[in-house]
C-alpha cells in the first residue's frame, strides 16, 4: 500500500488523477479509512461541532485538536494526515504560530497542517515551510471567520471578491502551500482557481472541476443533523442504524432477552 505525501497529491494532479479526502477524528474511522484507501485524512477543527458539540469551531482547543489527532495518526498507515490549526494558535504571532504547527508534527503525527485565509497569511506560510512544516491553504467560506463573514455564506459571487479570491489562491500557491482548500464557491470560479495554479485544490461545495474533494465525515454519514449544507451528498443513514440499534439493545435488556445463552460464559 503506497504511503500518499504532499507530492504526491502534486503527482495526481499531474496525471488529472482526483483526490479523495475526508475528515477523521478517532482510530476506528482511521482504520476504515485506510482500508478504503482515503487519499487525504484531516483532523479538522469540524469536531468542535460534530464530536465535541460546540455550536462553531472556534472554541477547539491546541489540546483537543491535538488529542485527536494523535488518536487518528494510531489507525492511519496510508493517508497523508493533516490536522486542522484552531482559531487563534496561527493568526497572532508568528513565534506561536510556528510553535503550534512544530507540535502537530512532533506530538501530534500529522504529516501537514491546513490554515485558514488568504494573502494575510503569506508570511505565517513561508515561516512554516522554512521550519520544514508543510501547509494546506484554505479560501472561501473559512468557518473561523464565520462571524465576520455573516454566516455560513457562498463567497465570490461577486466579480470583485471572485476576483481577490483568485489573487489570493495565487498568493498561497507563491508562498509554498502544497494544496488549497476551496470551500463553498461557484463552481466556475473553482474551476478558474484550479485552472490557473500548479497546486491541487481541493473542493468542499465548490464543484466537480477541483482536483479533489472533501467532505465532514459525521455529514456525508448522516451522523450530523444540526446543519444542512447544500454540497453535502450522504453517503449513509448511520444515525437511524443506530438508533435502532440501541433500541433493540434497551428493549432486550428491559424485557430479559440478553444476555442469553450465546452471550453468556459456563
Amino acid at each position: 500500500m503506497q504511503k500518499i505525501t504532499t507530492v504526491s497529491l502534486s503527482e495526481m494532479k499531474q496525471q488529472q488523477k482526483k483526490i479523495s479526502m475526508l475528515t477523521c477524528y478517532d482510530y476506528a474511522t482511521s482504520l476504515i479509512m485506510n482500508e478504503a484507501c482515503i487519499d487525504v485524512l484531516l483532523v479538522g477543527d469540524s469536531l468542535g461541532m460534530v464530536v465535541l458539540g460546540y455550536e462553531n469551531t472556534l472554541p477547539v482547543t491546541m489540546d483537543e485538536m491535538l488529542h485527536h489527532t494523535k488518536a487518528v495518526k494510531r489507525g492511519n498507515s496510508r493517508a497523508l494526515l493533516v490536522a486542522d490549526m484552531p482559531y487563534l494558535s496561527y493568526q497572532v504571532k508568528k513565534k506561536d504560530a510556528l510553535k503550534n504547527a512544530g507540535r502537530f508534527l512532533k506530538e501530534g503525527g500529522a504529516e501537514a497542517v491546513k490554515i485558514e485565509g488568504g494573502r494575510e497569511m503569506a508570511k505565517i506560510i513561508k515561516a512554516m515551510l522554512d521550519a520544514d512544516i508543510p501547509v494546506m491553504g484554505h479560501i472561501g467560506l473559512m468557518p473561523q471567520a464565520v462571524h465576520k463573514m455573516g454566516g455560513y455564506k457562498v463567497q465570490g459571487r461577486e466579480e470583485k471578491q471572485a476576483q481577490a479570491l483568485l489573487e489570493d489562491a495565487k498568493i498561497l500557491e507563491d508562498a509554498g502551500v502544497f494544496s488549497l482548500i476551496l470551500e463553498s464557491i461557484p463552481q466556475e470560479l473553482a474551476r478558474k482557481i484550479t485552472r490557473s495554479l500548479s497546486i491541487p485544490t481541493i473542493g468542499i461545495g465548490a464543484g466537480r472541476y477541483c482536483d479533489g474533494q472533501v467532505l465532514v465525515v459525521n455529514d456525508m454519514l448522516g451522523l450530523y443533523k444540526k446543519i444542512h449544507p447544500k454540497f453535502v451528498k450522504k453517503y449513509a443513514d448511520l444515525s437511524s442504524i443506530m438508533k435502532k440499534a440501541f433500541t433493540d439493545f434497551k428493549e432486550e435488556v428491559t424485557q430479559e432477552k440478553f444476555p442469553d445463552e450465546e452471550h453468556s460464559y459456563k
